[in-house]
């Protein structure tokens, strides 16, 4: 094992690996921005380095500054946690170059799966089922219509190079694709430099489920289950769990059993996550393969017993895989709630601000990721998420009342500050949900704006109303009055951690 790893990433995740390398008596580096100078992974490390301002481009996206600093205090490791450098090739051959280890998959693997285009061609030729749509990249508008007359709309336009939600566009009819292709090409452009785009079928009232999986560097593997992750905004992630639930046996099996066959085929090492959609006869499609830490791994932990960072230590020191699929039993449910700084009324809109009040959830089977306190000040530079709270039940329903009983004891409160607390135990209460019946379009479905009803004939004359007052936020913010809906009709969406 290492004698010292350095933490390349900032707030719970860093947090998170610091905790496994401290039980494993593996000292920690964590470098930071100035913005992060007093965060808790920055005091509870052994050593904390300052890499630069709070830009993430000049800080945690900064690869010579956390090579450097890795150099001067003698880190044998480098661990990205998820978003920034994770899934970059370049950083981890760096790494190489500079004889640190990164925690993660060779760079040429992550290279082949970064690229989504590239990796839906060896995915299908490992026998995974992939969405209809183009194999290969669409260069022009015409080889995009083309796919899309073949497929049928929806469509939805990828960056090849893109991930983590970002560099998506649903195309609904003909008459959009036109522009929604120059947007999808512009924004890949200036947010991975590579503007290459496919075109795939959209299934938009599908299930997102993914197989968690964790192999060495001598062909070993195994599958830890499945998780759901279907309660999306604008494709990013807001209740995740497992394993995912009202699924045939068969369905899960055949699932896990595809995802770790098409790891293993293209030489994948560590823990990774292989992601479907699954549509409502239970045909899986290949979406992606994710080269690192997902956020949403507590939940696989929880119902299998099984450490992933730790897991993934050993397999980045070398070690042999520990685990046989034998010895991967699932017991329970658990289920997991992502606590964003965010305003669901004006479209998630981040809300930052500092934490007067922040007192967590606690009780039986429950577990709460965050690198949050009392006096915190949540940063506009990064990620809003705070914190996830995760609970294990037996079964889905006490689950479900467990994490409704824990949202409900979160208390945040600050200047400013808005959390999707009260949006998510709005999804938790939602019968569809309730019932293991929701898709990917359930958040939409929430968001969309009621239909107005007739007003109903008055039996009796009323009172002359007071004149009303015009709604100022609602004046300057159009968004304020109607929540604009999760999947756009067209145009890119953007993101910036995960």
């Amino acid at each position: 094992m290492f004698e010292k790893v350095l933490i390349a990433n900032r707030g719970e995740i860093a947090l998170r690996v610091l905790r496994a390398c401290r039980e494993l008596g593996v000292r920690t580096v964590v470098v930071h921005s100035s913005a992060d100078a007093d965060s808790l992974p920055v005091r509870l490390a052994d050593e904390a380095v300052r890499i630069g301002p709070a830009a993430s481009r000049r800080s945690y996206l900064n690869a010579a500054a956390i090579v450097e600093a890795a150099r001067q205090t003698g880190a044998q490791a480098v661990h990205p946690g998820y978003g920034f450098l994770s899934e970059d090739a370049d950083f981890a051959e760096i790494c190489a170059e500079n004889g640190l280890v990164f925690v993660g998959p060779p760079p040429q693997v992550m290279a082949a799966l970064a690229d989504k285009s590239t990796a839906r061609a060896l995915m299908s030729r490992a026998g995974l089922p992939l969405p209809p749509g183009s194999v290969r990249t669409s260069p022009t508008v015409s080889d995009a219509q083309e796919v899309a007359a073949e497929v049928g709309y929806p469509v939805i336009v990828k960056a090849a190079a893109g991930g983590g939600g970002r560099g998506m566009t649903v195309v609904r009819s003909a008459a959009e694709l036109p522009r929604a292709y120059a947007r999808t090409r512009a924004a890949a452009q200036v947010a991975f430099g590579d503007d290459r785009v496919y075109v795939e079928r959209y299934l938009a009232d599908a299930r997102h489920v993914e197989v968690q999986v964790l192999c060495d560097d001598q062909g070993n593997g195994v599958h830890l289950g499945t998780r759901d992750c279907s309660v999306q905004r604008r494709h990013q992630k807001l209740v995740e769990e497992a394993p995912a639930p009202a699924l045939r046996p068969a369905t899960l099996d055949t699932l896990a059993e595809v995802a770790l066959r098409g790891a293993l085929s293209v030489g994948f090492t560590g823990v990774g996550t292989v992601e479907f959609l699954v549509d409502d006869a239970e045909r899986a499609h290949f979406l992606e393969i994710n080269c690192r830490i997902q956020v949403e791994h507590p939940v696989t932990e929880m119902v299998t017993g099984v450490d992933l960072v730790r897991e993934q230590l050993h397999v980045a020191a070398g070690v042999p895989l520990r685990l046989r699929q034998s010895d991967v039993r699932l017991h329970g449910v658990a289920i997991e709630c992502r606590v964003n700084v965010e305003d669901p009324d004006r479209d998630f809109a981040p809300a930052p601000g500092r934490l007067d009040r922040f007192r967590p959830p606690g009780g039986p089977f429950t577990r709460v990721d965050t690198h949050g306190h009392v006096g915190y000040l949540v940063s506009p530079h990064y990620d809003s998420l705070l914190a996830k709270v995760a609970v294990w039940a037996p079964d889905r329903d006490a689950a479900l009342d467990r994490l409704d009983r824990a949202l409900a004891e979160f208390d945040v409160a600050g200047p400013g500050v808005r959390t999707t607390i009260p949006f998510a135990r709005r999804v938790l209460r939602d019968p569809a949900f309730r019932a293991a019946r929701h898709t990917t379009a359930l958040v939409e479905r929430l968001l969309a704006p009621r239909p107005e009803t007739a007003p109903r004939p008055e039996t009796a004359p009323r009172p002359e109303a007071a004149p009303t007052v015009p709604d100022p936020r609602a004046e300057a913010d159009p968004a304020a009055r109607t929540p604009a809906p999760a999947v756009p009709a067209a145009g890119p969406t953007t993101w910036r951690n995960r």
